[in-house]
Parts: structure tokens; C-alpha cells; sequence
């Protein structure tokens, strides 16, 4: 069978259109796996400034503790 030009352009189109949609789908791969890779460093940066918080307290109660056995020195 011969194909006219416009089978063969039409078959063309058909291909660069499959090409499409794999690209397309292969890009929401990404940014679905950048989302959740943004998540994960949310989650990171939440968990580094609850830490954080966390030392300033047991500084806060250190120095404390370190008036009270000057206060207690001085008398």
C-alpha cells in the first residue's frame, strides 16, 4: 500500500503528539517528585527550628540554674 503525503504527515503527527504526552507525563513525574522533595524540607526546616527553640530553653534553664548557685555563693 502507498501511503499519500498527507498519511505520512498525518502518521507524523500521530508520533510527535505520543512524544507529547510522554513528555507531558514525565514532567508531572517531576514536578509531583519536587513537591514532595519541597515537603520533606518544609517538614526538615520545621523540625530544625523546634530543635532550635528547644536549646534556647535548656539554655535559658542553665543559666538559670547558674544564678541560683551564685546567688547561693554570695550569701
Amino acid at each position: 500500500m502507498v501511503n499519500t503525503r498527507s498519511q505520512t504527515k498525518m502518521a507524523d503527527n500521530a508520533d510527535l503528539l505520543a512524544v507529547l504526552a510522554e513528555m507531558k507525563k514525565s514532567m508531572e513525574k517531576g514536578q509531583e517528585e519536587m513537591k514532595k522533595g519541597q515537603e520533606e524540607m518544609k517538614k526538615g526546616q520545621e523540625e530544625m527550628k523546634n530543635g532550635q527553640e528547644e536549646m534556647k530553653n535548656q539554655i535559658q534553664g542553665v543559666k538559670g540554674k547558674i544564678e541560683e548557685v551564685r546567688n547561693e555563693v554570695q550569701k
